[in-house]
């Protein structure tokens, strides 16, 4: 917990992001669920959509679990493996008028890309602020701008010089951005979806990056590395031409035969 609260303090004050870094956890069981924790339809008195709830705790600070009884929206509870997937969605119901030219479209995507796991093991969801979460989260979402997305992408590739690959869909942000990582123990990058932009305030420029639990230390260690060459948020910009390469950069210039638009080594 001591290295997720320093990369939480690490990501606030290096990225400057505009809201806290989620801690987010399935639950096996309710009594999981910490005893501080809101529950939407106990709390509040009307149930949220798992965006709304991730809002709560990344712009309000607050602790929020749900189970299938304090859910609005369905996708969640499937993908989550919260409920078996009805037939209705494998089908392509949820997608077909509004978005796709075909049912076999959506079943395209219901039953092959949605990402979904196995139903039976988890009962809800938990989210929290990194900072602040009394539980080790299984993901942890950090919501960016492409600017600070470039540094979180270049720090967690500093062990082992790994790109982060992901697969983008428009539908079901909390399930893209918590499901794939969980399953493949890597991380990730979705989009907020429109149920996230339009019910739940995420941000028109705003990304997802998500992170295993286990990837805390590497992203912590990248990020601070690179804090230490100035990599940070605001960026330095200049459009100064020819400008100075680093030693690597030009070396590998020198090799390629590149030179300076007058004909002179690059140096």
């Amino acid at each position: 917990m001591d290295v997720l609260r320093e990369l939480a303090s690490q990501v606030e004050e290096q990225l400057r992001v505009d809201s806290y870094p989620l801690a987010v956890k399935l639950l096996e069981s309710e009594a999981e669920a910490p005893a501080d924790a809101k529950r939407p339809r106990r709390d509040f008195g009307f149930c949220l959509s798992t965006c709304q709830a991730f809002a709560l705790s990344r712009r309000e600070g607050l602790t929020v679990a749900e189970l299938k009884e304090d859910m609005w929206c369905p996708e969640p509870v499937i993908g989550y493996g919260i409920e078996e997937a009805p037939d209705y969605f494998l089908q392509g119901h949820n997608r077909y008028p509004e978005d796709v030219a075909s049912l076999k479209a959506g079943e395209n995507w219901a039953a092959r890309e949605f990402p979904r796991l196995e139903a039976g093991r988890y009962v809800g969801v938990v989210s929290a602020p990194l900072a602040s979460a009394g539980f080790t989260p299984d993901v942890i979402l950090i919501y960016c701008n492409p600017a600070q997305l470039t540094l979180l992408l270049i720090g967690i590739a500093y062990r082992a010089g790994l790109d982060v690959a992901s697969k983008l869909g428009g539908h079901a942000a909390c399930v893209y951005a918590v499901v794939p990582p969980m399953k493949t123990s890597r991380c990730w990058v979705s989009t907020p979806c429109m149920g996230d932009r339009a019910r739940a305030m995420a941000g028109d420029g705003e990304m997802i990056f998500s992170l295993p639990t286990e990837a805390a230390e590497d992203l912590l260690r990248g990020l601070r590395h690179i804090g230490e060459t100035e990599r940070r948020v605001p960026f330095g910009r200049t459009l100064m031409p020819e400008y100075q390469l680093s030693e690597s950069y030009a070396k590998i210039a020198r090799k390629l035969g590149m030179t300076k638009a007058d004909g002179s080594e690059i140096r």
